[in-house]
């Protein structure tokens, strides 16, 4: 896997780094996925998906998961195969969600998990949400850096 910055460990990233620490591990044999010096906890097309909602945008990393931020502030996060995390104030109707597992301690007050995959949504509308909603959430994270 290529090389990616490390996601800061400033305040509103705390609970999202305690997190990932508490479930990351090192690469245990040759042919694991790794991020970093971790053993990537998301499938590989969800990486690849996160790239193509933000073209030209860096992935960062935090304990092998795969992440967009905006001035070193979370505001994407590819979890598993099919989960993407945003740090928005709130989404729109139409856009179907996902209960978090109950261990994502982090996932409240702003964040929102939803499907990659919109079903609710044709196509090109489903991919144009997804799109506006990474977009909102960096612009969100970059409100929070200023603050």
């Amino acid at each position: 896997m290529e090389t990616s910055e490390e996601l800061p460990d400033l305040p509103p990233n705390t609970e999202l780094l305690e997190f990932l620490r508490a479930q990351a591990c090192l690469p245990s044999g040759p042919d694991d996925y790794a991020l970093g010096s971790w053993q990537l906890h998301t499938h590989p097309d969800l990486m690849e998906l996160l790239r193509n909602l933000a073209p030209g945008w860096p992935v960062t990393e935090a304990y092998g998961v795969p992440l967009l931020a905006c001035e070193g502030i979370a505001a994407v996060v590819a979890l598993g195969t099919d989960f993407l995390v945003v740090r928005v104030d709130s989404l729109p109707p139409e856009v179907d969600t996902k209960d978090p597992a109950p261990e994502w301690s982090f996932v409240h007050e702003g964040w929102h998990v939803i499907s990659p995959w919109q079903s609710r949504l044709p196509g090109a509308d489903a991919e144009r949400a997804v799109k506006g909603l990474v977009s909102a959430a960096l612009t969100h994270a970059a409100r929070l850096a200023q603050a």
